[in-house]
């Protein structure tokens, strides 16, 4: 969580007066609590649009892999059967740290059943940040493209702001933002900081 932290905290606009002290942490201080982790995508949210959002996002996570990892992803994991339920299982235990508890789920792709989904029961970074912009900005979209088009194994990813749980399913491709619900939600405009209230659709996903 630190070293993800870190990385975005090079294009977050700067803290707050009372978080000055953490810009003196070293890389080997483990400072970061989620609290700082949610304010630190908050910050980088400040000022960009949603396209600039989500390259973000992208350029932190091609980051934190060695040279050659989306290349040798895509061979250990073409885009199969297999492929999609291995890495569902791989999400339950390596992504808890993000989004809290969940489990894989059986769901059906083309016609195939498969374990290939993941049913996230109420997402921590959502729930933490109360924020519908920094759910789809920060989380949907950018991951399913760098699944989709970095690794080459599709992945949509549904979340029901409702009850804040979300749906990963391994193997299918996402539909494009303008066809996407989650362009039409509203803001959390009781909990969210940077909600407009008289706006019919949150306006971090108009910008």
């Amino acid at each position: 969580m630190t070293l993800f932290a870190r990385k975005m905290e090079k294009f977050a606009d700067p803290p707050a007066p009372a978080g000055k002290a953490r810009e003196n942490k070293g890389w080997w201080d483990w400072g970061y609590d989620y609290e700082s982790f949610v304010d630190v995508s908050r910050r980088v949210m400040q000022r960009r649009s949603r396209i600039q959002q989500q390259q973000v996002v992208r350029e932190v996570l091609l980051s934190m892999l060695p040279p050659g990892a989306p290349a040798q992803f895509r061979k250990l994991f073409p885009p199969t059967k297999w492929a999609a339920e291995f890495n569902a299982a791989l999400t339950v235990p390596f992504f808890d740290w993000l989004v809290g508890p969940s489990e894989v789920m059986e769901v059906e792709i083309n016609g195939v059943k498969q374990k290939s989904g993941v049913h996230i029961k109420k997402c921590r970074y959502l729930e933490n940040s109360g924020c519908v912009g920094m759910c789809v900005n920060m989380c949907k979209i950018p991951t399913q493209d760098f699944f989709t088009n970095e690794f080459g194994l599709p992945l949509t990813m549904t979340p029901n702001f409702e009850d804040m749980s979300c749906d990963m399913v391994y193997g299918q491709v996402p539909p494009t933002f303008e066809e996407d619900p989650v362009s039409k939600q509203a803001c959390y405009a009781n909990i969210c900081s940077m909600a407009k209230p008289s706006s019919s659709v949150c306006h971090k996903l108009q910008a």
